[in-house]
């Protein structure tokens, strides 16, 4: 169902819009706060504002560009739903101003040739030199396009409760469009983005909604029944809920991170999904006593690191600006740290498999090649190996995920083990 565009409507987008460009706080709780404390809006009109404000986030340097001399927020807006969402003016008329038209015409018609390549990516200097030196200049376009585009919905199939092909019936009797994963066999893609916080097989476990990149985290750590796994970074705790069905509901399984919030947001998805191997903890830092116990115990360690995030720009658009050069040096003296001391906890044997949603090199491939460095007792394991095994077609030596290429958001993943 779409939104009845008015007057007011478009004042609810752009009050948001005000509030995500001041860069105070993360876009999707921006978002969220604001739809809590305005709750007469219904699901078709908040779509409609979250879809506008964050494709003003997406495309905000070639946004910027075209409204050179003339930026308000009014002007990002109705700049966004003409030329991105490609919106004609007897769409827009309930807000346009007369002497808004030939403005808006003049937009549209704007010719992006003589633009910086970085405006035309819609990417700050600093980030797409980057990604120039990394993937060359003649792919970030496509990379960038990929990143400027909505994700689509995934879904993870809980295999405690059901299984896919059990879901996609179920799914098509409730008329929600959806298809198999291309990547992950416990992914299930949905067409649209319905509301499903109340639907009855969310509210029963069937699924979690989870990135088709991130499940196959889980399947390169590979943790078997009754072993002991350890979810070092577990946040809300996605993969660690994938890793207890991998688990078959056996073993022993320590989801730790340094927030009471996240591990309280695990709680609800955890009962919910039916397992009862999981033991959630909160650590102060990577160098905590409750870690220091289980040193040289576990089976398999996973390390999904903080880091810049710059692999979900499809559905943290603000990131490419909230984030600089200076806060990348600092994630990865902070990312090495946590991989160090989560190495610890590997048994002679065991698997440790690094981890994150970044495009960029030095919190990758830079990270682990420094730690296999400093720890002669941890080699790489093939990737392309551990997940040809299971039938998950990987080309490298390393998990390396991009938008444009596999639709999925950014994610790269290194595979270890400790030499027995």
């Amino acid at each position: 169902m779409k939104a009845r565009f008015t007057p007011a409507l478009f004042a609810h987008a752009e009050a948001v819009l005000g509030q995500l460009l001041r860069f105070d706080h993360p876009a999707d709780a921006v978002v969220s706060r604001y739809f809590r404390e305005h709750r007469q809006l219904g699901h078709a009109d908040r779509a409609f504002v979250a879809e506008t404000v964050f494709a003003v986030l997406r495309r905000g340097r070639s946004i910027e560009a075209r409204c050179a001399g003339q930026l308000s927020d009014r002007r990002r807006l109705l700049a966004t739903l003409a030329v991105v969402r490609g919106w004609s003016q007897r769409e827009l008329a309930p807000v346009l101003k007369a002497n808004e038209e030939g403005w808006l015409a003049e937009v549209k018609a704007m010719s992006d040739a003589d633009w910086p390549a970085a405006v035309r990516c819609d990417l700050p200097d600093w980030l797409y030199e980057r990604l120039a030196v990394q993937f060359g200049a003649d792919e970030v376009p496509a990379l960038a396009r990929a990143m400027n585009q909505s994700a689509p919905l995934d879904l993870r199939v809980n295999t405690l409760k059901t299984d896919r092909d059990t879901l996609l019936a179920k799914l098509a009797a409730d008329d929600v469009a959806a298809q198999p994963g291309a990547l992950s066999p416990l992914a299930v893609r949905l067409r649209d983005k319905p509301a499903l916080a109340k639907h009855p097989l969310f509210l029963d476990g069937a699924f979690e909604v989870q990135d088709e990149g991130s499940q196959l985290l889980g399947f390169l750590l590979e943790p078997k029944r009754g072993e002991m796994v350890v979810d070092f970074c577990a946040g809300a705790g996605g993969k660690t809920l994938l890793l207890g069905a991998l688990m078959r509901n056996t073993g022993r399984l320590y989801a730790f991170d340094v927030s009471d919030k996240r591990l309280a947001n695990l709680k609800p998805r955890l009962a919910r999904s039916g397992l009862s191997n999981v033991h959630p903890a909160r650590i102060e830092h990577e160098r905590d006593q409750k870690i220091k116990r289980l040193a040289g115990k576990a089976d398999r360690v996973l390390v999904d690191a903080p880091c810049s995030g710059l692999g979900t720009l499809r559905r943290n658009p603000d990131l490419k600006w909230r984030q600089d050069e200076k806060s990348i040096a600092e994630l990865t003296v902070k990312q090495a740290s946590i991989l160090d001391a989560a190495s610890t906890l590997v048994r002679p044997g065991g698997r440790l498999v690094y981890a994150t949603c970044s495009l960029l090199g030095e919190e990758n491939d830079a990270i682990v090649a420094a730690f296999l460095e400093k720890h002669p007792d941890f080699s790489l394991l093939l990737a392309n190996g551990i997940l040809g095994k299971q039938g998950i077609a990987c080309d490298g030596d390393v998990l390396r995920l991009l938008p444009h290429k596999h639709n999925t958001d950014g994610f790269f993943a290194a595979a270890m083990e400790r030499k027995a």
